[in-house]
């Protein structure tokens, strides 16, 4: 009875001591909450893995229609309205504005790797709190979601080129402050990765992020011997690479991100310096 009291006591010190440490850390705003300053990995995990559950809890009960081609031509239409702005598509990049977004939107054609379909249908209907995924239940009937839902399940086996056929527009024009072209800087570069969403579809080196399998691993990039499997991998190589892989690559599954050539020198010399000593 005594252990068993003096471990009570010392759980409740350390819970008291927990809570207050929190309040402090909180209270005294040592958090940044600024998009440019990404969560730390071990945050990002926590609230990915109470997403999971949650969705998967809340989402038991919905009954999955049959989805059919035609649900996927309209999945094509509604997908082109309300969802390439901030996801992309096979070949096409998401617009500017939503690539620093944190966290990021993210590609969607490695979703139903992760979501079943009644999931997915669940998280489009009642959105995402603390995300810019909205709730669309409110602006979609449900036979559109669902179509939406038809249209996911058929982004795996689309490819670039089919992709851009159906979603993608002319590109946005580039401001005069992204246009400046300055010293690289090898730990802004890790952040300029993280700001057109990089993580999304690569694992990164210093960069929080989801488990993706998308894109390849960047871990390692420097030890690569060529960029997309053409160029000798150095600096200029890597950055034509980033600025405009549909002429390195025609064809490839990676979109043109309109990087400024600052961002990609940046961005370079973080894969290719900075990662020899992760």
């Amino acid at each position: 009875m005594r252990v068993l009291r003096t471990v009570l006591i010392t759980l409740g010190v350390a819970a008291l001591a927990g809570a207050l440490g929190a309040a402090v850390f909180v209270g005294q705003g040592w958090y940044n909450v600024g998009a440019v300053t990404q969560h730390w990995q071990p945050v990002f995990t926590l609230l990915e893995t109470g997403l999971r559950y949650s969705v998967r809890h809340h989402a038991r009960e919905i009954l999955v229609p049959e989805r059919t081609s035609a649900m996927v031509q309209q999945g094509v239409k509604v997908y082109a309205q309300h969802c390439v702005q901030c996801h992309g598509a096979p070949g096409v990049a998401p617009k500017l504005a939503s690539l620093a977004l944190q966290p990021s939107p993210g590609p969607l054609v490695h979703m139903t790797q992760r979501w079943q379909p009644n999931e997915l249908y669940w998280i489009i209907s009642n959105g995402i709190k603390m995300t810019g995924m909205q709730a669309w239940r409110f602006h979609l009937s449900e036979r559109e979601i669902w179509s939406v839902v038809a249209l996911i399940e058929r982004l795996p086996r689309m490819t670039p080129a089919e992709g851009q056929a159906r979603f993608a527009s002319p590109p946005e024009p580039m401001g005069e402050v992204q246009a400046e072209i300055a010293r690289p800087d090898g730990d802004r570069g890790r952040v300029a990765l993280a700001q057109y969403a990089c993580q999304s579809c690569h694992i990164l080196p210093g960069v929080p992020g989801p488990r993706v399998d998308v894109g390849p691993s960047l871990k390692e990039f420097s030890r690569q011997r060529y960029v997309a499997g053409r160029l000798p991998n150095t600096e200029d190589n890597l950055v034509r690479w980033i600025r405009d892989p549909q002429q390195v690559k025609p064809g490839s599954a990676m979109p043109s991100l309109q990087v400024t050539e600052r961002d990609a020198r940046d961005m370079a010399r973080w894969l290719l310096r900075d990662t020899a000593r992760q």
